[in-house]
């Protein structure tokens, strides 16, 4: 599933093409996608302009000139293109319908811009809200964005204290930490020197205040977000970029550590680390 680089990337690519244009015309080729579209999705949307697009975690939030906000989540397979709508393909022929297959919503802007959801597997939402339900709404329990002013070793040592399931999985508690997932969870682990294994309560005190644990782990989590989204900005997805994560049996790349990187389940995911660095 993309986690908060992944979606920080897709919101600037969407950003030029949405805010401040009108949607002209949106298209849905079927009834739902994870969950079926809100009644008069595509008539509700006609016609009002983007304000400004932001995101929150792992959902992107379009605030709509009514007041409303256009929520989307791009689920495990899900993604955007933007094409130019004069230049866009019309599916005639049998190739371009099966590479058009996915394509579940189609927003023609007024920027002269198409932008295109395509998701094979259709885990994805996009949910349409008004202002007073966007308070009950799961983005409402979200924690604290991890590269905000909000979130600092104190926040992180609040929510962790007197918790005793292991510390990568309290990491992956979207109320925790907003848009952290499993693969920068482990990546900021390895940075900060801290053992996923440990309990949740060893970076913090009895009564929620930070240990130093806490305060590397805080930094850590701001510094492997920074770098990842800086990388995706300019293109670099070779594998190389992660310390840890899906590098099972690769020497450590901590400087004078002699260990290997050795992987294991928790809560169902796969979690990578260094056994003899990570204490």
């Amino acid at each position: 599933m993309p986690e908060l680089p992944e979606v920080e990337r897709v919101r600037r690519m969407l950003e030029p093409a949405m805010t401040g244009a009108r949607f002209e015309r949106v298209t849905l080729n079927r009834p739902d996608l994870r969950r079926p579209f809100p009644r008069g999705f595509a008539r509700r949307l006609r016609g009002r302009k983007v304000r400004a697009l932001t995101r929150r975690g792992k959902y992107l939030v379009a605030e709509l000139s009514t007041g409303d906000a256009l929520i989307m989540h791009l689920g495990m397979s899900g993604w955007f293109r933007i094409e130019r709508t004069a230049a866009r393909p019309l599916p005639l022929d049998r190739d371009l319908e099966l590479e058009h297959r996915h394509d579940h919503v189609i927003f023609q802007m007024s920027s002269g811009m198409t932008v295109v959801f395509s998701d094979p597997r259709r885990f994805g939402v996009m949910d349409l809200v008004t202002a007073d339900r966007l308070l009950r709404h799961a983005l409402a329990e979200l924690g604290p964005e991890p590269l905000s002013r909000a979130f600092d070793a104190r926040q992180l040592a609040r929510v962790c204290a007197n918790r005793r399931v292991a510390l990568k999985v309290a990491l992956l508690d979207q109320r925790a930490v907003a848009g952290l997932g499993n693969i920068y969870a482990s990546e900021a682990l390895h940075l900060a020197r801290l053992s996923p294994l440990q309990p949740a309560a060893a970076i913090a005190t009895p009564t929620g205040a930070p240990r130093p644990a806490s305060r590397r782990l805080a930094a850590a989590i701001k510094a492997v977000l920074r770098r990842a989204i800086a990388l995706k900005e300019a293109d670099r997805y070779q594998a190389s970029r992660f310390r840890v994560y899906d590098r099972e049996g690769e020497h450590c790349v901590t400087p004078g550590c002699r260990g290997r990187v050795a992987r294991i389940e928790q809560a169902g995911r796969s979690t990578f680390f260094c056994p003899l660095c990570q204490r």
